[in-house]
């Protein structure tokens, strides 16, 4: 879908730019846009390149652990449906606290991981759990100590002061984060089903009993 929006754009451009006559206005535009990309592609490099260092220095000395560790009690109150001592919630840990220190290479193959595991807990696998929602929710609107690229970007393109939007980022993020905990609590509350014993043992793999499911049916039948 993504493509065809793409495409889209391009050929209206065109067809726009043909029909008015400023065809060549609309290749040196691409031309420059290219040339543009390249530049600051090539201008983040090292910049990205240092920070993400620094991280991965950071991480494999314990922050990101430590950061997991601390939110812990945060992550078991919005992920009520997900065991605590299941698989998903030490990936959906480590999604948050790499995405709290800007290490979005590293946040997402946690969140990818941690979606594969939450899916586990689904009885239909072509359905999305709420927990899934909420991890997707948090994972877009995620708290962002050091934005990392918009510094870089900022560095490249001759900013003064690279490093003023730390603060408007954070306060951006701490709202963002805040919205979607709000909007994503709302619709829990509103869909709220509790579950049974069969659904509970179907997540698991097993069917339950037939005297589970209706525990006033005789156990032999008939």
């Amino acid at each position: 879908m993504v493509n065809w929006i793409w495409m889209g754009m391009i050929v209206f451009s065109v067809v726009f730019g043909a029909a008015n006559g400023k065809m060549e206005q609309v290749a040196e535009a691409a031309f420059g846009g290219a040339q543009t990309g390249v530049t600051v592609c090539l201008g983040l490099i090292s910049i990205l390149v240092f920070w993400m260092g620094l991280m991965r220095i950071a991480e494999d000395a314990g922050l990101v652990r430590k950061l997991s560790v601390l939110l812990a009690p945060i992550v078991r109150k919005l992920f009520p449906d997900v065991p605590a001592d299941h698989p998903a919630m030490g990936y959906i840990l480590s999604n948050m606290s790499a995405n709290l220190l800007g290490l979005g290479n590293a946040a997402t193959p946690m969140g990818i991981k941690a979606m594969q595991e939450l899916q586990k807990l689904s009885a239909e696998p072509t359905v999305a759990t709420p927990a899934m929602c909420t991890l997707l929710a948090l994972n877009t609107a995620s708290i962002t100590l050091v934005p990392t690229t918009m510094i870089a970007i900022r560095m490249n393109f001759g900013s003064v002061h690279p490093a003023d939007i730390v603060a408007p980022t954070l306060l951006a993020t701490i709202i963002s984060t805040g919205a979607a905990i709000l909007i994503d609590r709302w619709y829990r509350s509103k869909n709220k089903t509790p579950p049974t014993s069969s659904s509970i043992r179907m997540n698991k793999g097993a069917a339950p009993p037939t005297s589970q499911i209706n525990p006033s049916a005789p156990a032999g039948g008939g």
